[in-house]
């Protein structure tokens, strides 16, 4: 096999482990290039956002330092240059590590280190590797550590990710609400056990789903107050060892000024080992799945048909529904969305897991909990997105089906407690089923209640919201049950 110029041609680098070939005009060194061979698990590298957040993490740090007067500002403004390309979206492919690998990132912020530094080296008209212009470790990571680098990038890709995720949420309670108005007048049994239950409008129904997601848009902004505290310029673990006294406070204002976000210093001690707002931002999420994955079996099981099952709507066909069965169609949004949610639990039980791994004064399992915390608002954006367009703005509510469904329940008798008492009711709703006749007609038959308030009771509309119950027609049916009653004595 033949092989190219840059198949064989490298750079010699040293570290403290000794020397070690670096491909020839890549921008990383060799941290990143033994990390590369040492970390091949998954294929997986870590998201654009991620990576971006640890470039404005540098070029605050940056900043800060220049400000400080530690930093030389000829090399500082080098690497303050560098960062912002890299914030832009250039040489992402130079970020080349597996989202599994040595714990607290270490990796993940020298690759970054490196790429830096080698950008800023060019920049000021040397080759990369020439550290000794830019240093990765001596300057562009100057006051700080992976341990605190690490989770403050996490927090700041988290909160550059919510904006979309957010949005998302509140179209689609947006579409609900639609909905809900478009069929407000659609009556349906509603169903308790899985069992007939007693009406409910559709416009109740998904007006429902509409808060339910509004109320996940509220969890998620609660827990994304806490990815405003900062450990950074604690370093190593939280002490600020190698920072200026002053470094935490200007940097943090410097990321505000970079980001438009009011970050504000937390403890640096527990900060290095406590996760738990991650915890309680993969929580939010996961509430969000739940309540999401709970819709989404509903919307399967009304769709439920179109012959055999319940078939009270109608979804979107988006494709066809079976290799074996012709003009088959299934409810393949929705399982999608499924599917999502359960990836996005798992997720959540990883992030609980990670956090729980703390020992002494670090957490190293932050490389795992950045990618599945990401991942997450991933999968759910862009989830919300397809459900919306393609499953709930095509919903179609079936009125003739539930009127049926409605008028052969027997639940309506929920409504005649308050009228002739809960034991007689349930006498009348088994001797509708035994004798296979529909409520009213055995009302009717057996002279419980006269038709013209029995029609007034049975109004589905009314079942559908509270109503003050009148003692007057209470007496008159009283009257009326004794007056057939006496009846039925005299002709016997």
């Amino acid at each position: 096999m033949l092989r190219t110029v840059s198949d064989t041609m490298s750079r010699i680098e040293k570290d403290s482990l000794g020397k070690i070939e670096v491909p020839d005009g890549v921008l990383y060194g060799a941290f990143t290039t033994r990390a590369s061979r040492n970390f091949r698990i998954s294929g997986l590298r870590a998201k654009p956002e991620f990576i971006k957040s640890i470039a404005l993490v540098k070029k605050a740090a940056a900043l800060a330092n220049m400000r400080l007067g530690i930093l030389d500002r000829k090399i500082g403004n080098a690497i303050v240059q560098a960062a912002e390309e890299i914030i832009e979206g250039k040489y992402m492919d130079q970020f080349i590590l597996d989202v599994f690998q040595a714990g607290a990132g270490t990796p993940f912020n020298m690759n970054t280190n490196e790429v830096i530094a080698n950008v800023a080296i060019k920049k000021l008209g040397g080759k990369p590797g020439d550290y000794h212009i830019v240093h990765p470790n001596n300057h562009v990571n100057m006051a700080q550590s992976s341990n605190d680098v690490i989770p403050t990038s996490i927090r700041l890709s988290v909160l550059l990710t919510l904006p979309a995720l957010i949005k998302e949420l509140e179209e689609t309670a947006l579409a609900f609400h639609v909905k809900a108005k478009e069929y407000d007048r659609v009556i349906k049994v509603g169903r308790t056990h899985l069992e007939d239950a007693v009406p409910i409008r559709y416009g109740q129904v998904f007006d429902g789903y509409a808060s339910s997601l509004g109320k996940c848009i509220d969890r998620i902004k609660t827990a994304e107050k806490s990815m405003l505290e900062l450990s950074i310029g604690g370093t190593a673990i939280g002490t600020g060892i190698n920072t200026h006294p002053e470094f935490k406070q200007v940097i943090i204002s410097e990321l505000n000024k970079l980001t438009g976000l009011e970050f504000y210093p937390g403890n640096s001690i527990m900060l290095s080992w406590s996760m738990a707002g991650f915890v309680e931002m993969s929580n939010s999420l996961r509430i969000l799945a739940s309540e999401l994955n709970k819709i989404s079996n509903d919307l399967r099981l009304l769709n439920s048909g179109p012959k055999a099952g319940i078939a009270e709507i109608i979804l979107p066909e988006v494709e066809p529904g079976s290799s074996i069965m012709p003009g088959k169609v299934n409810p393949s949004i929705a399982e999608a969305v499924n599917m999502v949610c359960f990836q996005v639990t798992g997720n959540d039980h990883v992030v609980a897991a990670a956090a729980e791994a703390g020992q002494l004064e670090l957490n190293v399992m932050t490389p795992l909990i950045a990618f599945d915390l990401l991942w997450s608002i991933e999968l759910l954006t862009n989830t919300l997105r397809m459900f919306r367009e393609d499953c709930v703005r095509g919903i179609v509510v079936n009125e003739k089906r539930c009127t049926e469904l409605l008028e052969n329940s027997l639940t309506l008798a929920t409504v005649l407690n308050p009228y002739i008492g809960y034991e007689n009711v349930a006498e009348l709703v088994k001797a509708a089923l035994a004798e296979n006749k529909s409520l009213r007609q055995v009302i009717l038959e057996r002279g419980i209640i006269p038709e013209k308030y029995l029609n007034q009771i049975l109004d589905p509309v009314k079942m559908t919201e509270p109503g003050i119950i009148d003692k007057r027609i209470i007496e008159e049916i009283r009257e009326y049950r004794k007056k057939v009653e006496d009846s039925r004595i005299e002709s016997d």
